[in-house]
């Protein structure tokens, strides 16, 4: 596994990041590599990205009969002001 060292950290970050590690119970290095996983996608992740975005794309697409059958808020109002 690669060793990744990073110099010239600003204090203010540092201890952000000591602090981070505290309350999540872990040491520095595992904080960092819990934040470059969250923020830096692998191939996996950008694979299972791409294929929720095509579901997304689906059902946006498909017309449903409900959406024509509700009545608009307006009309609602309307017909609740008449009776």
């Amino acid at each position: 596994m690669p060793t990744l060292y990073v110099e010239n950290v600003p204090d203010e970050l540092y201890r952000g990041l000591r602090r981070r590690a505290r309350e999540h119970r872990k040491s520095i290095a595992a904080e960092v590599i819990s934040l470059l996983e969250r923020d830096i996608p692998t191939a996996a992740e950008l694979k299972r990205r791409e294929h929720f975005y095509r579901q997304m794309e689906k059902f946006r697409s498909h017309k449903s009969d409900t959406r024509e059958s509700l009545p608009t808020s307006e009309l609602m109002v309307q017909e609740d002001r008449e009776r």
